[in-house]
């Protein structure tokens, strides 16, 4: 899988939840990546936050800093 299918799909889950209030937003993308992304995927993730999250939702951003 490479960062783009990575941020693609982080970007989708944003979306989705996009509609929500706030903090049931945030939960909702936080449980989602927690509860359905393998450790490689969340992994990969947490990594490319860490050098910047170039094109990602901003949800999600503060999503990963939720996962732990």
């Amino acid at each position: 899988m490479t960062t783009d299918d990575i941020v693609r799909m982080a970007n989708q889950i944003a979306t989705f939840f996009k509609s929500y209030p706030h903090d049931e937003a945030l939960a909702g993308v936080a449980g989602h990546l927690h509860d359905f992304w393998e450790p490689r995927m969340k992994s990969a993730l947490k990594s490319y936050v860490a050098e910047g999250g170039k094109d990602l939702e901003p949800l999600v951003v503060e999503a990963v800093g939720k996962l732990g």
